[in-house]
């Protein structure tokens, strides 16, 4: 993986909310690009059976065991089953849930869904971040300005190109996301605007160049030039902190059911991802998955303790109920209805709201028969989990901000842990 030098040594960056420079980085601001195209030439030398466009409708459990997955040949709509011993989850987050996000559009919470039919616990649904500085141009998918901008220097202005962040809290741009993106929100509010401004026209434009190759020359192709004019941005939902609930190994509530990467809820984030640490994540839980794999079939299918915590609450995701007067389902209502009521500020009223009408949606779905229908299904199940745990959790914690609870709470020092709730046989 060729990471960007310095003099021979590698070079760190500093993101929000870190105290020293800590982000390695590659060509710039394309260290995911690097990754992948690292990542997808090694499997390809491994020759690593890959199946494209698949996916994921169903994990077969038996006597809490994984058994093997079920998928859709999303090409021909052919149904194909896969028998297995284990089964890893990685199946990133759910930001497209939310009308403004930085994920892919493959982002929709489908490992989520899966691990929550199979038996699976979920932890901590109510956190989700939010980034604070996505491009906010008309007619553009958000476009994700790395947090290392502010890092690097960058500046915040409101509308009258007033800097506005130091009046929020003095740590300024380099405050962490969850406050940085909230002050946004209320900077916009102020200024009746749908968007704050980023501004590096104070540092060299060799320097944005160089280390921000491929932000300039995406906002170039918008007519932007960053160099001397100002970015415009606002807040996206950006990444999934809570997750399939597993232990330090990797390993679910389910025996053979493995999860890593955002889908996982391993702990790791606390309440509040600090910025790269997502990566490091994934590095150490996919190790160790492989580890415990190794050990487990080498001690003849020994099953390892799954540790419990004490103190938590344990929720049961009840069978969804129709409601009188449910908008019409569309991905625009659903993504804006999260984005609405279970956004970056939340409180009982909108919270209630969200899980009446997801609820109500569900209860009214066919049976999924291609990858838009699944998808679909999957968000709304997800979004139901998440705005469940955000109206159960009465307090403000890292990215879960309650407008009527707006403090910490002693109280709520716990995590909510979700099941589904099974119907019994014969019931409607």
């Amino acid at each position: 993986m060729p990471f960007d030098t310095v003099d021979g040594e590698i070079a760190l960056t500093l993101e929000a909310a870190h105290s020293i420079p800590r982000i390695l980085h590659a060509g710039g601001d394309a260290t995911g690009e690097h990754i992948e195209v690292t990542l997808s030439r090694i499997a390809r030398a491994i020759d690593l059976q890959v199946l494209e466009n698949h996916l994921a409708t169903e994990i077969i459990v038996e006597g809490n065991r994984v058994k093997g997955v079920k998928a859709c040949d999303c090409e021909n709509g052919i149904d194909k089953e896969f028998a297995c011993r284990y089964l890893i989850l990685a199946t990133g987050g759910a930001g497209q849930l939310f009308k403004f996000t930085t994920n892919p559009e493959v982002a929709t919470g489908d490992g989520i869904a899966l691990a929550l039919k199979a038996g699976a616990e979920l932890i901590d649904m109510e956190f989700f971040q939010f980034h604070p500085t996505a491009l906010h141009m008309p007619g553009v998918a958000p476009f994700l300005i790395s947090e290392a901008v502010r890092g690097e220097g960058g500046i915040l202005r409101n509308m009258d190109g007033k800097r506005f962040m130091p009046e929020y809290t003095e740590l300024a741009e380099l405050a962490p996301r969850d406050v940085v993106a909230r002050s946004i929100l209320s900077e916009m509010k102020k200024t009746k605007q749908d968007n704050v401004f980023l501004d590096v026209t104070h540092l060299a434009p060799y320097r944005i160049k160089t280390r921000f190759p491929h932000i300039y020359q995406f906002c170039a192709d918008q007519g932007l030039d960053i160099t001397s004019s100002l970015i415009p941005v606002a807040p996206a939902a950006h990444y999934m902190i809570g997750g399939i609930r597993t232990n330090s190994w990797g390993e679910t509530s389910v025996c053979g059911l493995f999860a890593a990467g955002e889908c996982a809820g391993t702990g790791a984030h606390g309440a509040n991802r600090l910025a790269s640490n997502s990566m490091l994540e994934v590095l150490i839980f996919g190790k160790r998955i492989f580890q415990r794999i190794e050990q487990d079939s080498s001690e003849k299918e020994q099953r390892y303790e799954y540790n419990l915590q004490n103190g938590n609450i344990h929720h049961k995701l009840k069978p969804a109920k129709p409601i009188d007067n449910t908008p019409p389902l569309t991905l625009e209502a659903l993504q804006n209805l999260l984005w609405d009521n279970v956004g970056i500020v939340r409180n009982r009223e909108g919270l209630e709201e969200a899980v009446n009408i997801l609820g109500s949606w569900e209860y009214v779905l066919l049976k999924p028969s291609n990858r838009q229908s699944h998808e679909l299904t999957n968000m709304i199940i997800t979004g139901r989990l998440m705005a469940e745990a955000a109206l159960l959790r009465e307090e403000s914690r890292g990215a879960h901000f309650r407008s009527d609870f707006p403090r910490r709470s002693d109280e709520w020092l716990k995590h909510i842990i979700t099941t589904i709730e099974k119907r019994e046989q014969g019931d409607v």
